[in-house]
């Protein structure tokens, strides 16, 4: 008797085991890439503290991030117990402001990205691999447009046109991001399109649309993650540069950038300690973004996996 036993065979428990099982051996050595990288396993933590801090401001925050009290007594004050980063002009609490602060940067870093990818990806996924016309006269060229205005002048264009919002912020930022997405997954396709695995795929009937998904798409992911992590930095200067000229995030709303712009026109008359709190969340957020974008563009490079 034989003791081969056929793939179409085994249970479907056991084959999403040795699907579990794979996964977690490639994952290996991309986390231990990683980990060896100290400075992309600090910006990691501090992504993760301001993740928390997002998450449970309500609970975390010592006082109404929107709570005014006008009096001499609680205008400007100096940081101390009660009040870690000191009062801001109205007199609310620049350390509960700036707590919930955070939400407002990961709402639109996530959004920012998440329309960017949605947008770039999959025109980036047409154009390499379909090509001709299509690539050169249409895709491409939208692209190398909007890549071709500076990007700042085109957001504060957009938001001065449809209204200065959270939401408008989000989709102008992530609109304005969409092209480095496409040039880069379109540039991953391109180079392998013409691989031994994607012409069998073709010559065994598979759909272009399947191709794509299946059997490209992945090969972008590590790239593609790469430049999240990194654009992410940029959105949050971006965003904190709109709020700070009044063209992103709309006060009362607890923006860093619109925090340090309140800072910024008090400073001479009074003092700058209510530019400490959202000025610091803003240099730690950009540094853990970049520090964690290179730990997984060093994770994701095979040459590097391969030293133990």
């Amino acid at each position: 008797m034989s003791s081969i036993v056929a793939e179409s065979d085994v249970q479907p428990g056991v084959k999403q085991r040795i699907r579990d099982s794979r996964l977690v051996q490639e994952a290996q050595p991309i986390l231990r890439v990683y980990v060896r990288n100290r400075p992309a396993v600090v910006g990691a933590a501090l992504l993760f503290g301001f993740g928390i801090v997002a998450a449970f401001a309500p609970l975390i925050a010592p006082f109404d991030p929107l709570d005014t009290n006008l009096s001499r007594e609680t205008v400007f004050q100096a940081p101390s117990w009660g009040h870690v980063f000191g009062t801001d002009a109205q007199g609310r609490d620049v350390l509960s402001r700036t707590l919930y602060g955070a939400r407002i940067a990961w709402q639109i870093v996530l959004a920012a990205i998440g329309v960017a990818i949605a947008l770039g990806v999959p025109l980036g996924l047409l154009s390499g691999y379909i090509g001709g016309k299509l690539d050169e006269l249409v895709i491409m060229r939208v692209v190398d447009a909007v890549m071709a205005l500076p990007g700042l002048i085109l957001i504060l264009a957009v938001t001065g046109a449809v209204g200065p919002s959270i939401t408008n912020t989000m989709i102008v930022i992530g609109i304005v991001w969409s092209p480095g997405y496409a040039r880069l997954t379109r540039g991953i396709v391109v180079s392998i399109k013409g691989d031994v695995y994607v012409e069998a795929a073709r010559a065994l009937g598979a759909s272009p649309a399947r191709i794509m998904w299946r059997h490209l798409l992945p090969n972008a992911i590590a790239p593609i993650l790469v430049l999240a992590s990194l654009s992410a930095a940029g959105i949050i200067l971006v965003e904190a540069g709109l709020s700070f000229i009044g063209a992103g995030v709309q006060p009362p709303t607890p923006a860093w950038g619109g925090m340090v712009s309140d800072a910024y026109n008090t400073l001479i008359r009074r003092n700058g300690w209510p530019m400490i709190g959202p000025a610091g969340a803003i240099i730690l957020m950009v540094i853990a973004f970049n520090f964690v974008g290179d730990g997984i563009r060093d994770a994701f490079d095979p040459r590097l996996r391969n030293v133990r």
